[in-house]
């Protein structure tokens, strides 16, 4: 048998496969210009905080643990953003602190007169407190440590909480002298309102008795 030819392929023909290829690309990457309208239009929701009506006294990054009774051990709560928020109006500042990546809240509670910051053992850049926390959506005491990247942020946050307590005695101690003085001065008040109307009965019936004697004393006709 003879041996058969090798088929050689023409130039001329790779060339018009690679141009009618390249060809075929451009038309798919071409922009044709025609708008596809959305099938669901999504409208702008405003989304509240609840932090509108307040005032920012602190806001540094932090972690937070919260001690678990049951395990007798201390849990971490989060990493993120502590806050002290004062009240435009009712001047109450409360302590929130949110997770960085979830913004869930893992701290929220009043600071109050009895909040009393004390240094975690071992560690200077950590403080310990107690609070009435109602971050799980129900009020519960709550044991929390927080720890800060610096020494200085940790100090900052500790004398302004205590700043702020301090502030707090001191106004509860102003309202109940001012509550005392109330009371005395109602009682006083009383006793005088007493007094008179004792001494407008015995007038009465002082002059009763008067008129009585005159017609007594009147002759019979």
């Amino acid at each position: 048998m003879a041996d058969k030819e090798p088929v050689v392929e023409r130039p001329e023909a790779a060339e018009e496969e690679d141009a009618s290829a390249a060809a075929a690309a451009a038309g798919e990457e071409e922009d044709t210009g025609a708008q596809v309208a959305p099938i669901v239009r999504l409208e702008e929701v405003a989304v509240t905080t609840g932090e509108e009506d307040e005032d920012v006294l602190l806001d540094m990054k932090a972690k937070l643990y919260r001690f678990d009774k049951d395990g007798n051990q201390w849990k971490e709560r989060g990493t993120g953003t502590v806050k002290l928020l004062k009240h435009k109006e009712s001047s109450k500042v409360r302590l929130v602190m949110r997770q960085a990546k979830t913004l869930k809240i893992c701290a929220n509670h009043l600071v109050a007169s009895t909040t009393k910051m004390q240094e975690h053992a071992g560690s200077d850049k950590s403080c310990v407190w107690h609070a009435a926390d109602f971050a799980d959506g129900e009020l519960k005491e709550e044991m929390f440590a927080i720890r800060f990247g610096s020494v200085e942020n940790c100090k900052k946050f500790k004398e302004l909480i205590e700043e702020i307590a301090e502030s707090l005695t001191k106004n509860e101690g102003k309202e109940g002298e001012d509550g005392s003085s109330t009371a005395e001065l109602l009682e006083k008040l009383t006793v005088s309102e007493d007094k008179s109307e004792g001494s407008g009965k015995s007038e009465s019936t002082d002059s009763g008795k008067v008129n009585e004697t005159k017609s007594d004393a009147a002759p019979a006709e």
